[in-house]
């Protein structure tokens, strides 16, 4: 792979979340429970099961960032990044456009029907706030040399930069999908967003 500016890199990835934050505060933080619990027309998970989805990965992903970046404070910067095949694969597999195929959750990822929708919401919320400030954070460390382990299998750890696309590419997959499930009244066109 060849290497890319970071700054550009990130400032990439910080405009994906700010646009899933705007998502999330504008299209579900008030909606009614009864919208953001019902079962998607096509038999797929509600909105909050979506964001839900998301919140168990972050609970996993952010921490696990937090600290790979504390363990390489103070060590020397590198103004760019190189992603892996690997990290590219995955990135790729989440991705809405080149993604086209399902994935069924890990048992841990998958939500139940029956949540505190608005709960959801607010952490789901917090979540990116708390991806953002660590995107920011990223700005002084070498994406390429930190690594964070992966949730399927600990043991492997991938550079940060590729985690960080990875995560970003999932979380953008399941906002789309939630908002497919916003009622016609409130339909909006997913890609016009984007």
């Amino acid at each position: 792979m060849n290497p890319v500016d970071k700054n550009h890199w990130l400032d990439g990835l910080e405009a994906s979340v700010e646009r899933h934050l705007q998502h999330a505060i504008y299209y579900f933080q008030n909606q009614d429970s009864e919208v953001l619990l019902k079962p998607s027309v096509t038999g797929g998970w509600s909105i909050a099961q979506c964001l839900e989805h998301l919140n168990r990965y972050g609970h996993f992903y952010l921490p696990a960032i937090d600290r790979a970046l504390q363990r390489h404070d103070g060590q020397p910067d590198a103004p760019t990044f190189t992603s892996t095949w690997l990290g590219s694969y995955f990135t790729r597999m989440m991705q809405p456009e080149t993604g086209k195929w399902k994935i069924k959750a890990m048992k841990a990822y998958a939500p139940p029907p029956n949540l505190d929708a608005h709960a959801i919401v607010a952490e789901f919320i917090h979540q990116q706030e708390t991806l953002l400030a660590l995107l920011s954070r990223a700005r002084r460390a070498d994406l390429t040399a930190t690594r964070v382990p992966i949730s399927i299998a600990t043991f492997i750890r991938l550079r940060l930069g590729d985690v960080f696309a990875f995560l970003i590419a999932h979380d953008e997959r399941h906002i789309q999908q939630a908002l497919r499930n916003l009622p016609v009244s409130q339909d909006i066109d997913v890609q016009a967003v984007r």
